[in-house]
């Protein structure tokens, strides 16, 4: 099985979970403010849940490539969606700030 780490919590999930679900799922927030309230809810048009990973996980697909062509976002910054990726391994996760979390402030990280 598989281990997601986030936020202190090492989760166990099955091989191919959505990252989102897991994440929320155990009650780790990756919207702040009012992005928690106006967010696309996983179809990966909105970016918010936008996280640095750290571990194996699925390679992006066409509605995460072209969110994260947009500004604020950039396919050159090593974020990820977490609503588009699957867990394939043990993945670290750190979630950063801005609403689009594009900012370069850490909100929390694997370890807390």
């Amino acid at each position: 099985m598989p281990t997601v780490t986030a936020q202190g919590q090492t989760i166990e999930c099955e091989p191919g979970a959505n990252l989102r679900q897991v994440l929320l799922q155990h009650g780790i927030a990756l919207h702040n403010d009012r992005s928690q309230w106006s967010n696309c809810r996983g179809i990966g048009t909105c970016g918010t849940c936008a996280v640095q990973i750290q571990g194996l996980v699925s390679e992006t697909n066409w509605r995460e490539q072209t969110r994260r062509s947009h500004p604020p976002h950039s396919l050159m910054q090593d974020r990820r969606l977490a609503c588009q990726t699957r867990v394939l391994g043990d993945p670290k996760v750190t979630k950063f700030d801005g609403f689009w979390r594009q900012d370069e402030l850490i909100c929390w990280s694997a370890d807390g």
